[in-house]
């Protein structure tokens, strides 16, 4: 079996704590995991901590075009944009996807609008994951949420894209601590391997082919009158 060549591609993993850096994040003691496989594989990474930046809420690409003071989106979307592949981490609080998750999402969705060189929606080609920690149920409802969102506003999603690690539900050791043994869950560590060479295989092979092909999906075609086989229902 020839082993592919994932050296060309590029990551970024998006920890959406609630903690500010240079606090403890068990979320990115997780991510770190896929990381390592990622670096080890070649792929170029970045990190962001999203709750360190000034980001504003809204629905627009620049919110100081809309009244904000400050904004740092368009900066950040620019790493995120230039990455093939976006991994994004969440804590689960009250069972949910933080709210700087939340917010991540909302400020994705601000660029959805927005088209690639084939007048197709910009996020076509690209592939995105999760992963999730905490001390509570909520590890595939918060992964069913956020790839949810992905895929919806373009991103590809693999087979089993999501990883996640939770202790016992109520007070008590997270993933970083050691008596919570979260390290060596097979479990986790097998779920959070796939995950890793499944968003960098599908990455791969996306990039490969320039995406995917723009018969019957360009937004900008469409607008231009091009409805390929799509015909108006007749009702009767």
């Amino acid at each position: 079996m020839r082993t592919p060549d994932f050296s060309k591609l590029k990551a970024v993993f998006v920890n959406c704590t609630l903690k500010k850096s240079p606090t403890q994040s068990h979320t990115d003691g997780l991510m770190q995991v896929s990381k390592n496989i990622m670096e080890k594989e070649g792929v170029a990474i970045k990190h962001i901590r999203f709750v360190d930046h000034d980001v504003a809420y809204g629905i627009y690409p620049d919110m100081t075009e809309h009244g904000a003071n400050t904004d740092e989106w368009p900066k950040i979307f620019k790493t995120i944009f230039d990455a093939d592949i976006l991994i994004i981490g969440t804590p689960i609080w009250l069972g949910e996807k933080s709210s700087v998750a939340q917010k991540l999402i909302e400020r994705l969705y601000s660029m959805s609008g927005k088209t690639n060189d084939k007048g197709q929606y910009l996020f076509y080609g690209k592939v995105g994951g999760c992963v999730i920690t905490g001390n509570e149920d909520g590890v595939k409802h918060c992964a069913m949420g956020i790839l949810y969102a992905l895929q919806h506003i373009g991103y590809s999603i693999p087979p089993q894209a999501d990883c996640g690690w939770i202790g016992e539900v109520g007070p008590g050791p997270s993933y970083l601590d050691d008596e919570s043994n979260a390290k060596t869950n097979s479990f986790t560590n097998r779920n959070t391997t796939f995950m890793t060479y499944n968003l960098m295989h599908l990455a791969y092979m996306l990039k490969e082919n320039n995406g995917y092909s723009a018969y019957g999906n360009s937004r900008e075609r469409w607008d231009e009158g091009n409805r390929w086989n799509f015909e108006n229902p007749e009702y009767r």
